[in-house]
């Protein structure tokens, strides 16, 4: 896990310029600096030592072709089989280095990737199918700059510091920006499975890989389905859980958390680190008395983080800082928090994203399967701003029909639950979920790991028919049959609880001045009404916590973010400055 950063242009690029990317990027890596420059080619790194911390240095140049990656290869093992003779590091970038012969030499990588090659004066940029590992590009009139976050972007001087208050208004309604789209002007998103071909910073050639591969042959019985999930999840967490350095796993006690947990402990053979969260505040979901009984069950060294009223002040600015990309989701909170904790014993998480997504977790996926007559539709995201009349200056249909157009260019399968899914995994997974599980941790250079998200398993998730995944009013059936044969004491038949940031009654608690700055606030009177705004916070309800809670958000981020302010004090105190 690293930072990357690069140039490809008409002319060279100043050393200057990007060593000031790389140094906005030292939170994902603290481990050590590269760069090279080559006529009109340049590359930049910061690495987070996970895998050969000794020897794994970047950018990597092995004849005429340079590599930056940020991530990691799974299938590295396997790749290194293939080589003549043996490569000079350990590095997991080494194969793709030695063995690349244009883009397609992307499609062998196995893992949560970003990457940058050059060879002859050629950039190729990749990004992993699922979109694990995020990249931007800002395209100028010198050429094309790339980097892990927009923050290098701009402190390279390839793009102002300008916001596309469309995109404000996208991000305000549905709580993050779909597709390429960020809230900088000058700044878009690589997408997921990219594969980008440059040469003087000109676009030479696009392709873009599905992130669901060719399905694997229907199962024949529920039998046969859990035998061979049990092969294809144990190869994929024991995959994810190589490392050269501390690792642990993320425990919510949900059926996610508690497969990888129940996998984890198998092939571990030794107790493995685990960190949980809860939230103290009366009546909150709070999954940490099933964390405990999981982690008895399989001899898990637990530790509990408490998110408390004080930290959704005091963190809430910290976690703007670190969302250069704006998500306006509260669970990064509390995720940021458990990642804080977590970085002093681990370097390397695994976490439980994207079983949801593959198995059909969610509520919306039932209502896809029923038909028309019974209510059934595809989801899309109904807004925050739904039942608060006319706050925004944009009304909540034209951030709905954004992200419809991202959604709509998911590809189509057999059925409307895969339909389903797959517009999930285009636009909610990349840009909410994944994205702040990336930000998060990396801004205590914590690397997280994904073992749902991957290609074998994905490949199994898509053979499974409907009634696998689905069963009555429960989703991730197979899942939870599983869990109930390896690790019962994780309740798998259980009303899912899911991870809610109690909001309304710690914004309540801050009504008045909430009501009297926000309204008053500069950033927010570009995007909203003043006298609107007032009115939504003096009346706030439980229904209505989730929309100021975007409005907070939003005017921390831009004071942060457009005036430089280090992200300290309470979020409040922002609002007054």
């Amino acid at each position: 896990m690293c930072g990357i950063a690069g140039w490809s242009g008409r002319a060279p690029l100043a050393a200057e310029r990007l060593w000031g990317m790389k140094a906005s990027l030292a939170h994902r890596g603290p481990d050590g600096m590269g760069d090279w420059i080559s006529g009109n080619t340049a590359l930049g790194h910061t690495r987070l030592a996970i895998i050969d911390p000794d020897h794994g240095q970047q950018p990597l140049v092995r004849g005429d072709v340079a590599l930056v990656g940020n991530g990691e290869i799974y299938n590295d093992p396997d790749l290194r089989k293939l080589l003549t003779t043996p490569p000079p590091t350990g590095s997991d970038f080494e194969p793709l280095a030695i063995t690349f012969q244009g883009p397609e030499t992307f499609d062998q990588q196995r893992g949560m990737y970003t990457a940058a090659v050059t060879q002859d004066g050629n950039l190729w940029l990749a990004r992993d199918p699922f979109g694990i590992k995020p990249l931007y590009v800002s395209q100028t009139d010198e050429g094309l700059a790339f980097a892990s976050e927009p923050r290098a972007l701009l402190a390279g001087g390839f793009a102002e510091a300008d916001v596309n208050l469309n995109a404000a208004h996208q991000a305000l309604c549905v709580n993050y920006t779909v597709g390429e789209t960020t809230l900088w002007s000058g700044i878009t998103r690589l997408p997921p499975g990219a594969r980008w071909h440059f040469r003087d910073g000109e676009v030479i050639h696009q392709r873009q890989i599905p992130a669901w591969p060719e399905p694997e042959p229907t199962p024949k019985s529920e039998d046969e389905a859990l035998k061979r999930f049990d092969a294809i999840m144990a190869d994929s967490v024991a995959v994810h859980m190589r490392s050269d350095v501390p690792y642990g796993l993320f425990l919510s006690g949900g059926v996610d958390s508690s497969l990888i947990a129940t996998l984890s402990a198998r092939l571990a053979g030794e107790p493995i680190t685990t960190f949980t969260c809860g939230f103290a505040a009366e009546g909150a979901k709070d999954e940490r008395d099933k964390a405990r009984r999981v982690a008895e069950a399989l001899n898990l060294n637990l530790h509990e983080v408490e998110f408390t009223e004080d930290d959704f002040w005091t963190l809430l600015p910290q976690a703007m800082w670190a969302l250069d990309d704006l998500l306006l989701d509260p669970a990064c909170l509390p995720t940021f928090k458990l990642a804080q904790a977590a970085k002093r014993d681990m370097t390397v998480v695994l976490t439980g994203e994207g079983g949801d997504e593959l198995f059909a977790g969610y509520g919306r996926y039932r209502r896809a399967l029923r038909p028309w007559w019974l209510g059934g539709r595809m989801a899309q995201p109904q807004g925050a701003f739904k039942t608060c009349g006319f706050v925004l200056r944009q009304p909540t249909a034209q951030a709905q029909q954004a992200w419809r157009q991202v959604a709509d260019m998911a590809p189509s399968f057999r059925d409307r639950l895969q339909q389903a899914q797959a517009r999930d995994v285009a636009t909610w997974l990349p840009s909410d979920l994944l994205l702040k599980l990336d930000r998060m941790l990396m801004a205590h250079s914590l690397e997280g790991r994904t073992p749902f998200l991957d290609p074998h398993v994905a490949a199994f998730a898509q053979s499974l028919p409907p009634e696998m995944k689905i069963e009555g009013r429960r989703g991730k059936w197979l899942l939870r049959q599983w869990l109930a044969k390896h690790c019962p004491e994780a309740e798998p038949f259980a009303k899912k609880q899911g991870f809610t940031v109690p909001l309304y009654p710690w914004l309540a608690a801050k009504k008045e001045i909430l009501s009297e700055r926000l309204s008053q606030n500069p950033f927010i009177a570009e995007v909203a009404k003043p006298d609107a705004v007032k009115v939504l916070i003096d009346n706030m309800g439980r229904p209505q916590a989730q929309a100021v809670y975007n409005l907070l958000g939003y005017a921390v981020w831009r004071r942060i973010h457009e005036t430089g302010l280090m992200p300290a004090g309470s979020a409040l105190d922002l609002l007054d400055r």
